[in-house]
């Protein structure tokens, strides 16, 4: 009777608690795959369309811009800037932003909202460099922009998704924002910045 006390209790000793299950369920990589492939898709199926399609030259609606170039570019850097403020409500929310002291509770719809205007955005520009210019690659700054906008909203559905998703690690959020943030500043880098740079500041 000693023995087999024993061996039960070395058996229940070895056994998982429901505790280490769930933790290891918390964990699990499987959502975040499914999320990055269907962003993968999104943004090969962009491209795709852009190579495929065959350009119009025409231009859209300007809101109020002198020409479609200088809205592109107003308009990419409103999105990048609202997309900066974004991370450091972030950061906040998640007590990483040194001297901040503990978020208000209006961080997290001022999150959101900044999140949302920025996309919005994106979407003239997104729609005039699709149906108007297609996927170009006639220098390389050119060819990084077209891939990085498709990869823009390859991990805008990547994020989406991971926000939904549970028993995801707990990098998973931060890394598919951070992506975002950093696609887009890359985005801004390769047409605001270039435009401005080259061309001025028409607008002002």
């Amino acid at each position: 009777m000693h023995t087999n006390h024993s061996a039960t209790n070395e058996s229940t000793t070895n056994q998982p608690t429901s505790d280490t299950t769930v933790a290891i369920a918390e964990t699990s990589m499987t959502p975040l795959i499914a999320a990055a492939g269907v962003g993968a898709l999104v943004a090969l199926s962009l491209g795709t369309y852009g190579r495929v399609h065959e350009a119009t030259g025409q231009s859209i609606v300007t809101f109020g811009f002198p020409a479609v170039l200088p809205m592109k570019a107003w308009l990419t850097t409103g999105a990048a800037a609202l997309a900066v403020g974004q991370l450091v409500s972030a950061l906040w929310m998640w007590g990483r932003l040194p001297f901040a002291g503990p978020a208000p509770a209006g961080v997290a719809p001022a999150h959101r909202w900044l999140g949302t205007a920025a996309f919005l955005l994106t979407l003239p520009v997104a729609y005039h460099c699709l149906w108007s210019l297609g996927f170009r690659d006639s220098s390389t700054r050119v060819l990084a922009h077209s891939i990085l906008g498709c990869l823009f909203y390859g991990a805008f559905t990547t994020k989406m998704l991971v926000l939904r998703a549970n028993n995801l690690p707990g990098w998973a959020l931060p890394a598919a924002g951070g992506t975002l943030v950093a696609t887009l500043s890359l985005i801004w880098m390769t047409s605001s910045l270039w435009f401005f740079t080259e061309i001025g500041f028409p607008g002002l």
